[in-house]
């Protein structure tokens, strides 16, 4: 399997293709549907779907562009439903533009557990906190996590929205600190780091 990454939108989002026997998972869809696309077709890629950390527009804006072309489902918790309706407003609010966009129009909702699609497998974890449905994507084979906005390299996700929970914050940690040290993670935003790196940073800070 190969990772390729690319920080698309104005916030510079981490969106991930994951790539095996050119079957296509792509990861956050933030925004730049465009250049997605030309990657997709450029590298002959079979989309298999769209897999959301958590409903934040700078995480989906380009969803509904990509299944104009590619009639493949989000995949996302539905306790995040809420963000999805709502994304041109809050991207306009954040952005200060009216942003052109298609809305998501297709969906599966995740649930924790074991996941095969098909030849990737991997385990959803519900990491709510920074937003209700929350989530990273564990592969354990290959040693990886995608965490989207909850932990990143040298810090973790904001928990100051309204809907955003503390407490559930520092659980959604502590269940990701048990997983190897040598696991790899790739964030939502900024670059990759190890969970034992994270968790000893996060040790030291004492920031929950």
């Amino acid at each position: 399997m190969k990772i390729h990454k690319y920080s698309v939108g104005q916030l510079q989002t981490n969106c991930y293709f994951l790539v095996d026997d050119q079957k296509l998972i792509v990861i956050d869809a933030g925004g730049d549907a465009d250049f997605l696309l030309e990657e997709i077709q450029r590298k002959k890629l079979d989309p298999l779907g769209i897999f959301a950390t958590h409903g934040h527009f700078d995480h989906i804006l380009g969803v509904g562009e990509i299944q104009m072309s590619f009639p493949v489902p989000l995949y996302i918790f539905k306790e995040d439903e809420f963000l999805v309706k709502r994304v041109k407003e809050t991207a306009r609010y954040f952005l200060r533009i009216d942003p052109q966009m298609i809305e998501p129009t297709r969906f599966m909702w995740l649930k924790e557990g074991a996941v095969k699609i098909g030849p990737f497998s991997f385990e959803i974890l519900h990491t709510s906190g920074h937003t209700p449905g929350a989530c990273c994507f564990y592969l354990k084979k290959e040693n990886i996590i995608f965490t989207g906005d909850t932990l990143f390299k040298g810090a973790i996700g904001r928990y100051d929205f309204s809907y955003s929970d503390k407490k559930k914050l520092k659980n959604s940690l502590e269940r990701l600190f048990f997983l190897p040290d040598e696991t790899i993670v790739y964030p939502g935003h900024g670059e990759a780091t190890f969970i034992g790196e994270e968790n000893e940073l996060q040790l030291s800070k004492n920031i929950l």
